[in-house]
């Protein structure tokens, strides 16, 4: 096999720089994992190592996984691609018997139980809340190698906003290491912490691991932390057979710690090191890699992509006059791309923060749109997959070989909520996506002949490696949790002052890594990019908003092009909506909803509601859905207070929409007529 085949010729350099030190700077889309594989294939093939004795590190497991599936194709599959966590615990795991005796301490998943019980110790009321970020905080102390009684001063010093004093901060992170301690637990942080400190102290066991490893590779190094570059350093004992792949336009990551100085300084940490710039996209159209090249043309470190695939759509900018309209146009536009043969695991919106998506969550449902939250659990971690697995797991043990996979699996998945047509949407979708993508695995790998056991061996084998199965819905997901994602349609919604940037980036640093977010969002994008803002919160509300500082120039509505586009219907600002009672206006949804105040007095019929609610709960179970899903309480409130006589009148009401009218119009037109027929004898 010859392994730089097919290579452009700068990727072909890295892969003939065989021999470190070695700095890549890659764009986005570039192919630096191509590049990196076919470097550390190339190595094995040509003798300069072993595949034993080369790690490869990253970020997240996914990658991991991806780097080790390549590496298996170009015939080196004995190399280690590992994220720093997993390898020093490997490490740590092996040795501890050796030069501590004992058990191994147990790793802790989360800080938040050890941070209750040391605020309960301190006689404080603990806030679930507060204490996540007091974690975070703790997670950057130690990344930083700053210690509980620094605390306070390191945090002014490098402007942190912890959600209490610093002291306090101080305190809780004293009393939680103290807890961890005698309880022999290990974090995230202390993995590495104590494997550079093995190695450190006892030289046998540095001389082992380093005769083991001699061919470093590390991944998103812009990402890289003190503590991680801390293990790095002792892995490498002095030697620089190492390479570095990184984009320090791709920063987002400060705030925990990780610092671009690592990546922008290494040709000064190593003096003959081979530096190598990857800058032709091969993932976007040359629209989405012109916008992306503005919005990041003020940086030190820019690296001016240059655009391989042909022409597309020019990215769309719109401006919507609240948020609720922001989040239908999403929603209708992303059906018209479904419609035009756009597979909706295709699709991304992606916001700023977390809090943003309920009004798309809501939105989606309404519109039929499936969706699926990335940052909530992991696939494989689900609870209906690991039902799936569990009951998978058994039928193979007690000879379900015998039937063909495909049919086998859809029938066990059909026990636990795999129906042949997928609910409306919400908790209920996803879960049946999860289930639906486990069925067509199974489909693919009966296709090619293979039983129960291979399959359920195959899924502990993506488990493992958190190698999940494409799931079918559009994703919504923050833009830090999208970083190293792709799809061909993104929307970067609620782009406005105040949100990008974020409120609290204060410091030119700060904006500026704020600046990076908005390119990460904008480079996922393959084909189709809608940037979009709103001018004011709710329906009626205050239009004070302004677009993103960042889209400055960039949009047609700030270069004084044709206006940018507006939804249809969408050319006026929305009228405010008034209480048919008090004639106040109305700016809390559920208000708006019901048309009136919450404290103005309104008629309705009792058993109209009792027989909505009745209804409501038939058609839920029946479609699988939640209550909410079909209508919400307040949505069915208003109904009998307005008693609607036609589909114009139910289309009055919010959170009535033309696919709810569809679905369920008739019925609710019908529970009305018969109230009212019954009120009229």
């Amino acid at each position: 096999m010859d392994v730089l085949e097919g290579l452009d010729p700068e990727q072909r350099e890295v892969a003939q720089a065989v021999r470190g030190p070695v700095c890549v700077l890659a764009g986005a889309g570039t192919g630096k994992t191509r590049a990196i594989t076919h470097r550390i294939a190339y190595a094995v093939q040509s003798g300069i190592v072993e595949p034993q004795g080369v790690l490869a590190v990253t970020f997240t497991t996914r990658a991991a996984a991806e780097l080790r599936q390549r590496l298996r194709l170009l015939g080196a599959p004995g190399v280690q691609a590992r994220t720093f966590h997993a390898a020093a615990l490997r490490q740590l795991s092996y040795f501890w018997p050796r030069v501590i005796g004992g058990e191994p301490p147990q790793v802790i998943e989360s800080k938040l139980p050890l941070l209750i019980e040391a605020c309960r110790r301190m006689r404080r009321n603990p806030d679930r809340g507060e204490l996540r970020d007091v974690a975070s905080e703790i997670e950057w102390a130690k990344v930083t190698q700053i210690a509980p009684e620094d605390y306070p001063g390191a945090a002014v010093k490098a402007r942190r906003t912890p959600p209490i004093a610093p002291e306090e901060v101080a305190r809780l992170y004293e009393g939680y290491e103290t807890l961890r301690r005698e309880r022999n637990l290990i974090d995230f942080e202390t993995i590495l912490e104590l494997t550079a400190a093995v190695m450190a102290e006892h030289r046998e066991v540095a001389g082992q691991i380093r005769q083991q490893y001699r061919y470093f590779v590390v991944d998103e190094f812009q990402d890289v932390n003190p503590l991680q570059k801390l293990l790095l350093d002792t892995w490498l004992g002095g030697r620089d057979d190492l390479c570095v792949v990184g984009d320090p336009n791709q920063t987002i990551y400060s705030f925990t710690g990780a610092t671009p100085h690592y990546l922008t300084n290494f040709a000064v940490e190593h003096p003959s090191a081979t530096v190598i710039r990857l800058v032709r996209d091969y993932r976007s159209t040359p629209q989405v890699v012109s916008l992306a090249n503005r919005v990041i043309s003020r940086s030190v470190h820019r690296l001016e992509l240059v655009a391989q695939r042909p022409d597309g759509p020019e990215p769309v900018f719109t401006e919507y006059d609240d948020e609720p309209a922001e989040a239908l146009g999403v929603a209708l536009t992303i059906k018209k791309l479904m419609a035009d043969g756009v597979p909706t695991r295709q699709i991304a919106v992606l916001f700023r923060i977390n809090a943003q998506s309920e009004a798309y969550e809501q939105a989606f449902t309404e519109a039929g749109v499936p969706y699926l939250l990335r940052g909530a659990e992991r696939f494989f971690e689900r609870p209906e997959v690991r039902q799936a697995v569990v009951l998978l797991r058994g039928a193979a043990r007690s000879g379900g070989d015998e039937e063909p996979l495909a049919p086998g699996v859809h029938a066990i998945l059909s026990g636990i909520g795999l129906t042949a047509e997928p609910p409306g949407g919400g908790k209920a979708r996803e879960k049946w996506e999860s289930l639906k993508a486990l069925a067509d695995l199974a489909e693919d790998m009966g296709a090619e002949g293979a039983d129960l056991t291979a399959f359920v061996a195959e899924l502990e084998r993506r488990a493992l490696e958190q190698h999940a199965p494409p799931v079918e819905g559009v994703t919504l997901a923050s833009l830090h949790a999208a970083k190293g994602l792709e799809w061909d349609a993104v929307f970067l919604v609620g782009l406005t002052e105040g949100m990008v940037p974020i409120i609290y980036a204060e410091t030119p640093e700060q904006v500026e890594e704020e600046r990076r977010l908005l390119y990460v969002g904008i480079t996922r994008a393959r084909e189709h990019l809608h940037l979009s803002w709103a001018l004011a919160r709710s329906p009626g509300g205050r239009r004070s908003r302004r677009p993103s500082r960042f889209l400055d120039g960039l949009s047609p509505r700030t270069t004084g092009a044709p206006r940018v586009e507006r939804p249809a219907g969408g050319k006026k600002a929305a009228a405010p909506l008034h209480c048919r009672i008090c004639g106040k206006t109305l700016t809390v949804a559920a208000e708006q909803k019901l048309g009136r105040c919450a404290t103005c007095p309104a008629d309705y019929d009792e058993a109209l509601l009792d027989s909505l609610k009745a209804w409501r709960t038939a058609a839920a179970k029946e479609a699988k859905v939640p209550a909410y899903v079909v209508f919400t309480d307040v949505t069915l409130q208003a109904i009998a207070e307005r008693v609607p006589t036609s589909e114009e009148d139910l289309l009055t009401i919010a959170g009535i929409g033309r696919v709810k009218l569809e679905r369920y119009g008739q019925a609710v037109l019908d529970l009305c007529r018969a109230t009212t027929s019954v009120t009229d004898e």
